[in-house]
């Protein structure tokens, strides 16, 4: 048995200076990404918190909301709660993966990561979050 301590970092640091207030933040939704198709956007494996999701109704696996798409992912569901490492950089490296969707509360539009998809019609499709 060791009783010595040992730390880990399983991540960097979380930026959730988007977030405009901690309300919605405890109700957040769990989802699974299709991890593969965040690579062309997130070509690190890092999906940084914020970004715009939506779900593929053929699948029910969750990816970046597409404007143009024809899969559901069209429609905006809310945006990712926390950073997601998908643990790998090529489609063949990376699988399915756990995450939270933030539907409801307050986002600082202007404080959202880079990449993250928001567009009019995600806005007017997240009716229950507030932009200021």
């Amino acid at each position: 048995m060791r009783l010595d301590l040992k730390t880990e970092l399983f991540s960097s640091p979380e930026n959730h200076a988007w977030l405009a207030s901690a309300h919605g933040v405890d109700v957040g939704d769990p989802i699974t990404l299709d991890g593969a198709t965040f690579l062309a956007a997130f070509p690190t494996g890092i999906i940084p918190s914020g970004v715009v999701v939506g779900k593929v109704t053929a699948t029910g696996l969750y990816r970046a909301y597409l404007t143009g798409a024809v899969d559901g992912s069209q429609t905006a569901l809310g945006h990712l709660l926390t950073t997601i490492d998908l643990g790998g950089t090529t489609a063949g490296t990376v699988g399915n993966t756990g995450a939270a969707l933030y539907w409801h509360g307050e986002v600082v539009e202007a404080k959202l990561p880079t990449g993250h998809g928001l567009d009019a019609g995600a806005k007017t499709a997240l009716k229950q979050v507030r932009y200021v």
